[in-house]
């Protein structure tokens, strides 16, 4: 099909030319619960959690934001998340009134590995990030910094390889503590730079019922916060992925950060239990005061269906009880809720559109997996990304990502090519999973499950138009020649509802981005970027 008015792209893309996309509340075709599609929208139409109207509807930040880690610091709030094999990585997240966030910088730009579940703090004036990393060996890395936009130090490896998710607390005694996964702590040095002696194990987590389906045990992501004279601990267990119903929270508290732990007799406090609520697999929770001392919880979940998205941050009103404990009062959090008061709202989230003006790694763009000279190989010049080539492949070239929360969207962009480049558009999971397409001079690449599927003639030469169109896990590919005057599609549809954690692990999503490998440096001009 030749669509032949560049101006009336979205709305072919949104309606006649895809097939019009249903809003989630009339229909679905996987059995599963329908749920209202009332967000409101903000840049390049992507859904923001603030409807306007003193309430919000979740997800808080869509898209891949898991292991949110949240500090309040004055009337500001930070928050970052695992960014897993992505560099410029952790980036941190500002807001003032809780709901309405923006990037800022990337904290970590040295690949020091997977970057899991962290911490986030701030303690005597200084900021600190405790990384936990899978790499060879595995480890926990700490970062600091004078001032929330860095510079940050470099990473100090603090051995120790046998845990994840630190968390760092301070006791009533002054005493610096990082508590770990698996019930255990050790102790950290009054700079928190190191060590002090071994990790102890100090809690045995609540467990659930045998009956119930999950992933595992797998106590993890411990978050210590202090109030009214009790230290609350508050773990996941159940595994952070595998069945909807698997992943939950649960809390104990003491009156002394050396214990002993008392279990929360309502345990667990969140709980997917049925695969047709709206949000799957939640858990990993902190608490956090809001600008009007009302408190909430911060955690991730999976949007029901859409594992591709990864897990998205989610945010649920607490209610403190009379006898101490706190309760969670969103329930499934299909639902509008009310937002807290006092702050002042930011303009939520960024564009994804890019005219290259300017190289936003980290705040927008990351590298997947790369090498110790990647940043080198990106420049902006004269209105267009210069990308270096890399391997001969997306799967050993370190392509450029987004993270985008829609379920529906498509991006376009202009690219040019060296001769003996190869470039081109992905939906990319990971390095042995992504489908896309790419050309060279005499031909198109295809890929599809993360191999070469084909290599039609290429009629456009060394320069083209691109846009992939992801509409709820349905891709569609259109090429052009002529600057996005007339489209054609691609011959080869395609279906990416597979391409996720479950299937494939790793705990990653599917990111649009682009690649280039081979020979020279292409150049890519005018991205643009719109939820359908």
């Amino acid at each position: 099909m030749t669509v032949t008015r560049r101006d009336a792209l979205t709305t072919a893309l949104a309606g006649t030319m895809l097939g019009a996309l249903p809003a989630r509340a009339e229909s679905k075709d996987d059995g599963c619960t329908s749920f209202p599609a009332n967000w409101r929208r903000g840049f390049d139409n992507q859904r923001i959690a603030d409807l306007g109207d003193g309430r919000f509807l979740n997800p808080l930040l869509s898209g891949d934001r898991p292991d949110p880690a949240i500090l309040k610091d004055g009337d500001d709030y930070y928050m970052t998340f695992s960014s897993f094999e992505s560099y410029p990585g952790l980036t941190i997240w500002h807001s003032r009134d809780l709901i309405n966030w923006q990037p800022r910088k990337a904290a970590l730009t040295k690949n020091i590995g997977s970057v899991w579940a962290v911490s986030l703090e701030k303690h005597k004036g200084r900021y600190f990030l405790y990384i936990p990393v899978k790499a060879k060996p595995n480890s926990i890395f700490v970062i600091w910094a004078d001032h929330i936009d860095g510079p940050w130090s470099d990473p100090i490896d603090l051995h120790l390889p046998s845990h994840i998710d630190p968390c760092h607390a301070v006791g009533e005694d002054g005493s610096r503590w990082l508590f770990l996964s698996g019930g255990d702590r050790v102790r950290l040095s009054d700079d928190g730079l190191s060590t002090v002696g071994k990790p102890e194990h100090v809690y045995d987590p609540w467990r659930y019922p045998d009956d119930w389906d999950v992933e595992g045990f797998a106590p993890e992501g411990p978050k210590i916060v202090r109030h009214g004279g009790w230290f609350y601990m508050i773990t996941a267990v159940g595994g952070t992925a595998g069945p909807p119903t698997g992943h939950m929270v649960i809390a104990a508290r003491s009156r002394s950060i050396h214990g002993p732990w008392q279990n929360d007799p309502a345990n667990p406090l969140v709980h997917t239990k049925s695969r047709d609520e709206k949000w799957w697999s939640r858990g990993h929770a902190s608490l956090v005061e809001a600008p009007n001392g009302s408190w909430w919880s911060v955690y991730h979940g999976y949007e029901n269906g859409l594992w591709t998205l990864g897990r998205q941050t989610l945010l649920d009103p607490v209610r403190w009880t009379d006898d101490g404990w706190f309760r969670m009062t969103g329930g499934d959090l299909s639902q509008p809720i009310a937002k807290p008061g006092g702050g002042t709202a930011l303009p939520h989230g960024q564009p994804l559109s890019d005219d290259f003006r300017t190289l936003e790694l980290g705040r927008k763009w990351n590298f997947f997996r790369p090498g110790p000279a990647e940043r080198d190989r990106a420049r902006v010049e004269n209105g267009a990304l210069v990308l270096a080539a890399a391997g001969k492949a997306p799967s050993d070239s370190s392509p450029l990502l987004l993270i985008a929360g829609d379920p529906a969207y498509a991006f376009d962009c202009d690219i040019e090519i060296a001769p003996g480049g190869t470039a081109g558009l992905l939906l990319f999971y990971d390095d042995r999973l992504y489908c896309g397409l790419g050309f060279d001079e005499r031909n198109f690449v295809t890929h599809q499950y993360g191999i070469e599927r084909g290599r039609p003639r290429n009629p456009h030469g060394r320069r083209m138009r691109i846009r992939i169109a992801n509409k709820e896990h349905v891709v569609a590919i259109h090429t052009s020649g002529d600057g996005g005057r007339n489209w054609q599609r691609f011959d080869r549809g395609m279906e990416v509802s597979g391409y996720h954690h479950n299937v494939r692990g790793g705990f990653l999503m599917l990111r649009p981005g682009l690649y280039s490998a081979g020979a020279g440096e292409a150049r890519f001009r005018d991205f643009r970027f719109r939820a359908l």
